[in-house]
């Protein structure tokens, strides 16, 4: 198997990151991160219209590109690389990739469209109090009465919950069931609420319900299969961002261990910091091989796919965090500057790594998935 990128997909890569190095410079980032959505609703719609990037894999009877999960992780790669002020993630991963994966065919040609385009943005509301990322924490219920369903409950740490137009909401109803809700994001009886959080370059929300009226999305089977598909499809998608986090991380201490001089010579030349830098390389391509064969997975419906997304997030949030905190580590006191960037890339590697469930939640998953946890059970 090739993990290496296409001709075509480097040339989309390469694409991408010079259209964010024009539009998301640091200084935008940062003007962004004080907005009250967080993210350029015009520049959205240039992704969308100009590059087609929430498109990408969209089939084309819905208005996208046709193309794949290999193309959506050369993305988020740069994305990633750009500290994106954007719901990419949760737009064009989480919600697109629900509305495909479920058997909702008049859903996916009303909502679809507007995704693809950029003039939609749509979330997935799934995580409670609890925060859990498995259908036992999911106590927000569903409410069925003269044929419509109605909403109660919350929801919170929802990615871009707050700007969303649609909100794919999962709720539990009253056989005890899991089910998938579309709501509209002015819908009466909903409130949302931008939370404080660690990386002001992501935006998460809690949402209120109170008997909100919702359509249910039709699904192949219980709703929870649904769910647990498209959270292991995303953790996939997250593991490639955090690739980009992470290798543009290690640019930046490489490049100022060059022009930092102590006692006379750059500190690039110490044997440790040499150490240190080859140490997060290896982290970094590890973490690289593990997210494209991850995105070939997803890419083939390789019946092996929940065990190496578990494996591709759990090595990608650690191989992440460790080259955005030696990052700062190169770069001494400048590094916890507010005014360097720096500590944003950290914040970034931080909350990712608790996105989608964290590491030794996902090594936990692994062991169970590939049958480790009957071995030991059995010795």
């Amino acid at each position: 198997m090739d993990f290496a990128f296409s001709a075509e997909q480097e040339e989309l890569r390469r694409t991408v990151r010079a259209f964010l190095a024009d539009t998301s410079p640091e200084s935008e980032v940062r003007r962004l991160m004080e907005t009250p959505e967080g993210f350029d609703r015009d520049l959205w719609r240039r992704m969308g219209g100009e590059l087609g990037l929430q498109g990408l894999a969209v089939p084309e009877e819905y208005g996208g590109a046709g193309c794949g999960p290999v193309e959506v992780g050369a993305v988020l790669e740069e994305t990633g690389r750009a500290l994106l002020c954007a719901p990419y993630l949760s737009s064009t991963v989480l919600a697109t990739t629900t509305l495909l994966r479920s058997a909702d065919e008049e859903a996916r040609k009303r909502l679809l469209p507007g995704l693809a385009s950029g003039e939609l943005v749509a979330t997935l509301a799934l995580t409670e109090d609890s925060a859990r990322w498995d259908a036992a924490g999911v106590a927000l219920t569903a409410r069925q009465s003269d044929g419509s369903w109605r909403l109660t409950g919350h929801k919170t740490f929802v990615l871009d919950g707050a700007a969303a137009d649609i909100v794919l909401t999962v709720a539990r109803t009253a056989d005890d069931g899991i089910g998938v809700f579309v709501v509209d994001g002015d819908a009466a009886g909903l409130t949302r609420e931008t939370l404080p959080t660690m990386d002001p370059t992501r935006r998460q929300a809690r949402l209120d319900y109170h008997e909100v009226p919702a359509e249910r999305l039709r699904t192949h089977g219980d709703g929870w299969d649904l769910v647990a598909e498209v959270l292991d499809r995303a953790a996939v998608a997250l593991a490639a961002e955090q690739v980009g986090v992470a290798s543009r991380a290690l640019d930046m201490a490489v490049e100022y261990a060059k022009v930092r001089h102590q006692f006379g010579r750059p500190i690039g030349s110490f044997q440790a910091v040499k150490h240190l830098l080859a140490d997060v390389l290896l982290e970094v391509e590890s973490a690289r091989a593990a997210a494209h064969f991850a995105l070939l997975a997803a890419e083939q419906d390789d019946p092996r796919l929940p065990a190496v997304a578990s494996l591709a997030k759990a090595f990608c949030s650690d191989a992440c965090l460790q080259a955005t905190g030696q990052n700062i580590q190169v770069h001494g006191g400048i590094g916890f500057t507010w005014e360097h960037p720096a500590h944003l890339y950290l914040k970034r590697a931080k909350t990712s790594q608790l996105l989608f469930g964290d590491p030794a939640y996902h090594r936990e998953l692994l062991a169970q998935r590939i049958g480790m946890d009957a071995v030991e059970g059995a010795v």
